[in-house]
């Protein structure tokens, strides 16, 4: 019997792979395109042919459809369609009920251009010659795919697509419709990709395709067994090909992550599994690849993963400026999702394009989940709580309206995010009052910008969200949070307010919100410089701790301060790292030659605003400052 690794899992051989398998698709159906299809780096192909899988209902409208863009070693079939049918790549994510509601939404997958589980590839019919394309089939790229899809979606009568949504090289494909289609697009969602491969990135690919191309039985692309005929359009290899099998184990080693690969084999290294392989499997991680190669090569055709790893290679959508360029043609709304552990396409790869989006006021919110998987996991259920929450939530706000479950309090597993007592919909947000009301009497137009710092779940921004105002977006560290805001249809970015906020210009918000965030700030110079340059007015409130209260606590009973108001923290929890005062802040703004132009300061126990004294009778301060 195996052994019971720390993950909990009695066979390493689990994987994101695992369900796949070559058997035939119960509910696969095809459309096939007589004219012929030009191709990006020139030639054509004669006819096309796709296969694809819907599940849901197309609703009258045809406004409720969603394109589901596969990997590269993806298929047709993300997930079952019912009880008897084999689980699809990402039954975690796709059904009723699941982050991408079936029950909802009308959702389409085809396989991709160049792939061999249907739609056109290297190993159908080459009408021209009447044998299978084999290493004749055509350099084609990303954006070759995309123009098949977009053939299907015409075909199936779609004016505009609910959304796309892709990971890995499917976010490539997302990124492309976005860009090429930009009027048939209503949101995107990109997982785990990037605007271009890493050069490591390629060099795996590379090696990979080394591999296969030099295998002895790979025949120069000449393998398929067509004594045997097609089935079902597709002819057969005549012999797996072990270069295939090698560079899968390679590029399933680039899925994983340290953490992950530590987890599955570091307990049992020396335990291999019995498997039957002509690879090395003298060890765990050696039984797991030789295991993940030979099953691999079972699905899969070694000249579509040739011609499928050249498009991803090829696919280079800019850096800096010229993917700002790239990305000006987007008017959808954008999701973008990257992990943690992900070394394949890195987290700095997804925030490239979302420092894009924002550089011209596209719509995007952005999440780097925090998962020890890999690349793999946006296929796993590690995260799907985060991940799946995130694609659920940016799927039901495709429209601006606001419901009830938005003005909630909501909670993570850690309990409430925010204390009821203190929501805004139950009044006693103070602050939050005279911060939409500062806003509104300095307002420059009926809907200015706003950039809110620190924004929590969101819930200020769904105020102004609630006047009309339409281009608001926050910046949180908790990924919770970011949550909560997705739920509630405001965009927002995952960082840290410390690393600066290089990735915006200058002047691009009218206001700039920092509230009951700057005492826990770590590079305060650094934050409000950079709000002062963001921001034409930056509103920035924290609570005042010569507050009189509190100095008496200190003074008279030698007691870490503490009040029933804002400053009710004991001193093992409070997230107050600074200890500013109304006084200091002011002198501040002298030193920095930033111009106070208005000062409100609040009692928070009695709900008051306080005129008399305010450094010394007021708990919480809010300054409206400029450059």
């Amino acid at each position: 019997m195996a052994k019971v690794n720390d993950t909990g899992n009695d066979d390493i051989f689990t994987s994101s792979d695992s369900v796949r398998s070559a058997a035939p698709l119960k509910h696969v159906q095809y459309a096939t395109f007589d004219e012929p299809l030009s191709l990006e780096l020139g030639g054509r192909l004669e006819r096309l042919r796709i296969a694809y899988e819907t599940y849901g209902e197309l609703n009258d409208a045809k406004d409720n459809a969603i394109l589901i863009c596969h990997a590269l070693s993806g298929d047709s079939h993300v997930a079952a369609h019912d009880a008897d049918d084999d689980p699809g790549w990402w039954d975690i994510a796709v059904g009723p009920g699941k982050s991408i509601d079936t029950n909802k939404y009308f959702v389409i997958c085809p396989n991709i251009l160049g792939g061999c589980r249907g739609t056109t590839g290297p190993n159908c019919l080459n009408p021209s010659t009447g044998r299978p394309y084999g290493p004749d089939f055509p350099r084609i790229t990303i954006g070759d795919m995309v123009e098949a899809q977009r053939r299907l979606i015409d075909y199936l009568g779609i004016e505009r697509l609910h959304s796309v949504i892709g990971g890995s090289m499917g976010g490539m494909l997302t990124l492309e419709w976005a860009i090429r289609y930009p009027d048939r697009v209503r949101s995107a969602v990109a997982i785990a990709t990037s605007p271009r491969l890493t050069s490591q990135g390629l060099a795996f690919d590379i090696i990979g395709r080394n591999a296969i191309t030099t295998s002895p039985d790979f025949n120069n692309g000449w393998y398929y067994d067509e004594e045997r005929g097609e089935v079902d359009g597709i002819f057969l290899p005549a012999t797996p090909v072990r270069g295939l099998a090698i560079a899968r184990m390679i590029g399933h080693i680039t899925y994983l992550s340290r953490e992950s690969m530590r987890r599955k084999f570091g307990t049992d290294r020396y335990q291999p599994r019995d498997v039957d392989s002509e690879f090395e499997k003298d060890t765990s991680v050696a039984s797991y690849l030789a295991h993940q190669g030979d099953k691999f090569v079972e699905r899969f055709d070694a000249n579509s993963y040739i011609v499928i790893t050249r498009a991803m290679d090829s696919f280079d959508i800019g850096e800096g400026g010229d993917l700002i360029k790239s990305l000006e043609p987007v008017q959808c709304r954008f999701l973008v999702i990257s992990f943690t552990s992900d070394w394949l396409f890195p987290a700095d790869q997804s925030r490239s394009i979302v420092n894009a989006l924002v550089a011209t006021n596209k719509s995007v919110s952005y999440c780097n989940v925090s998962s020890p998987c890999g690349h793999d996991a946006f296929l796993l259920p590690d995260q799907i709580d985060i991940y799946g929450g995130l694609i659920a939530g940016f799927l039901a706000h495709n429209n601006d309206e606001i419901t009830e479950a938005d003005l909630e309090p909501e909670s993570d597993a850690q309990g409430k995010l925010d204390d009821p007592d203190t929501s805004i919909f139950h009044g006693k947000r103070i602050d939050y009052n005279f911060l939409e009301d500062l806003m509104v009497s300095q307002s420059p137009s009926p809907s200015p910008s706003v950039l809110d710092l620190g924004c929590g779940d969101g819930r200020m921004l769904l105020r102004l969200k609630r006047r009309g105002w339409r281009r608001l977006l926050g910046v949180e560290i908790d990924q919770n949070r970011v949550l909560m805001c997705v739920k509630r249809g405001i965009d927002c970015i995952h960082a840290d307010l410390n690393e600066g906020l290089y990735w915006l210009g200058d002047d691009q918000f009218d206001f700039v919100l920092l509230s009951r965030t700057l005492q826990a700030v770590y590079d305060v110079n650094r934050v409000i410089d950079e709000m002062l340059r963001v921001g034409k007015r930056c509103i920035v409130s924290f609570p005042n701790f010569a507050y009189k209260p509190l100095r008496e606590m200190l003074a008279k009973q030698g007691r870490a301060p503490a009040s029933a108001g804002l400053l009710r923290y004991k001193w093992y929890n409070t997230p107050n790292i600074r200890f500013l005062s109304i006084a200091d802040f002011e002198d501040y703004c002298r030193e920095k030659g930033a111009i106070i132009h208005r000062l409100v300061a609040l009692n928070t126990e009695t709900h008051s605003e306080v005129k008399e004294n305010p450094n010394l009778n007021a708990d919480l301060a809010i300054f409206v400052i400029s450059r």
